[in-house]
């Protein structure tokens, strides 16, 4: 591998943007296609596919035999609120490898007893997310499960601005309309309010703290492995 080519994907490394490796197995070129440059690539959609998989890979392009080297940001899960759904979450979360932090300004709900191992934000969404959590990014996942929009409006706002290719929000399809209306009167447009799932998780009749908790993780997932743009957020 040239020095050029490894310096273009320590810097995408770095800045927590996806690139794959393509390397030509007939005649051994390598080129590095970023993520914003997948959508207008002669291999995009092949290229999309490894990237939504998350797998690197054989495969044939063109009448060449290529191996694509699929580097992609390790995903992170924002949850907002301490509540018995995200005790149920979190540890489901972190079995598929998901890096999840906790966030929830009421100390009597936030604490490492409820939530073992978690990295845990005793702090409003909005100083969490301004200081110890790291911003947020194409590649974070949020789901807001407080019912309380003074906690999870922040929250929400901050995630559609960033781009998460995951934004879940819990409540009834009033306590939703009433989101809608919040965030459009903050500037919002319909189709960026669009992407919040909510009522948030699958339908799948739910009705525990685990049976949704397994809802959310699989809605999560299947936005995950959906290809996207490649153009940047």
């Amino acid at each position: 591998m040239q020095l050029e080519t490894l310096a273009i994907l320590n810097a995408e490394r770095a800045a927590r943007r996806a690139a794959i490796l393509v390397t030509d197995l007939d005649g051994g070129a390598q080129r590095v296609v970023r993520e914003a440059e997948i959508a207008g690539d002669p291999l995009a959609d092949l290229l999309a596919r490894h990237l939504a998989s998350g797998k690197s890979g054989l495969a044939e392009a063109d009448g060449h035999s290529v191996f694509l080297t699929v580097q992609a940001p390790p995903v992170r899960l924002v949850v907002i609120g301490a509540v018995h759904i995200s005790q149920a979450l979190c540890p489901m979360a972190r079995a598929l490898d998901l890096a999840v932090t906790v966030i929830d300004p009421r100390t009597a709900f936030a604490t490492p007893e409820r939530f073992p191992g978690i990295d845990l934000v005793a702090e409003w969404p909005d100083d969490a997310l301004a200081g110890p959590v790291p911003p947020l990014d194409r590649y974070c996942a949020v789901a807001a499960l407080t019912h309380d929009p003074k906690i999870d409006d922040p929250a929400l706002v901050a995630a559609l601005r960033a781009g998460c290719f995951y934004v879940g929000a819990l409540g009834s399809r009033k306590t939703h309309a009433a989101r809608v209306a919040r965030l459009a009167q903050a500037g919002f447009s319909e189709t960026e309010i669009g992407r919040i799932a909510a009522p948030i998780g699958l339908p799948i009749q739910a009705v525990s703290p685990a049976e949704i908790a397994v809802s959310i993780l699989a809605q999560i997932i299947a936005a995950q492995r959906t290809p996207r743009s490649g153009a940047a957020a």
